[in-house]
């Protein structure tokens, strides 16, 4: 059962995954088009030459902004494009690479986020070699691990807590299921095969209230931080790896500690 059962890209940070069915992995780099965009929350001014990860309490995100969940995305590597759905149909296409594209991008997200108080006018965010994941903060190497989730503790947390959880409410680029809950915490600072790239894992997971909104109603529904202290004594679930070897990946591959 150790095998790959989802992969996901974010390419902006705090709206919607897009599923793919392969992905190449390439030694310290991270999931390609993860992240490579954000939304500061205008309390702050974005100058890449400068720049120093930041919080994501710095951004739009899920841990403060459930509404950004209503909006469903899609990235075109081809162009530089990204459509935005919204969840009453209505669909814009933003060239991100246009001035004026940015302003109507942040005009959508006053709209989306209207009556809810933010520090000023969101700004969406960008710059060559700059991937804003939330562990950007602990080092340049971390800003460029990939997030995994092995689906069989996802399972056994969905048990405990009584209800089916969505596994994209964790945000993951892998999602593997190996039968063995929460397994994969055990792998800390070991290399794992993820398709025909190799990997090691370097850091835990900590679980934040991002995790308590529903992708699919953009309600802020439960409490899986929580959850996870009751139930298991500790916040964590899933980890991050930095890739050691290139390699494809592709559903349906192996993930296994070496």
């Amino acid at each position: 059962m150790e095998h790959v059962s989802l992969l996901c890209r974010y390419p902006v940070k705090g709206l919607s995954a897009e599923t793919l069915s392969s992905v190449p992995l390439s030694v310290g780099q991270g999931f390609p088009s993860d992240r490579r965009y954000a939304i500061a929350n205008g309390e702050w001014v974005f100058d890449a030459a400068s720049f120093v990860p930041r919080p994501k309490t710095d951004f739009l995100a899920l841990v403060k902004y459930e509404q950004l969940a209503s909006l469903s995305t899609s990235w075109r590597d081809s162009d530089g494009t990204l459509l935005v759905r919204e969840s009453n149909g209505r669909a814009q296409r933003f060239d991100l690479g246009s001035i004026s594209d940015r302003e109507q991008f942040s005009n959508l997200m006053l709209r989306v986020l209207d009556g809810t108080p933010l520090p000023g006018r969101p700004e969406l965010v960008s710059a060559d070699g700059i991937r804003f994941t939330d562990v950007s903060v602990y080092s340049p190497t971390l800003m460029n691990a990939i997030s995994l989730i092995n689906l069989a503790t996802l399972r056994d947390l969905s048990r405990a807590m009584g209800v089916k959880l969505d596994p994209l409410r964790f945000r993951a680029n892998v999602y593997f299921d190996n039968g063995v809950p929460w397994s994969e915490l055990d792998w800390l600072e070991r290399d794992v095969k993820i398709g025909s790239a190799t990997a090691r894992i370097v850091r835990q997971t900590r679980r934040c209230a991002a995790t308590n909104v529903n992708p699919a109603t953009a309600e802020r529904d439960l409490g899986v931080p929580q959850a996870l202290a009751k139930h298991y004594g500790h916040v964590f679930c899933g980890v991050y790896a930095e890739i050691a070897s290139d390699g494809d990946v592709k559903l349906g591959d192996v993930v296994r500690p070496l």
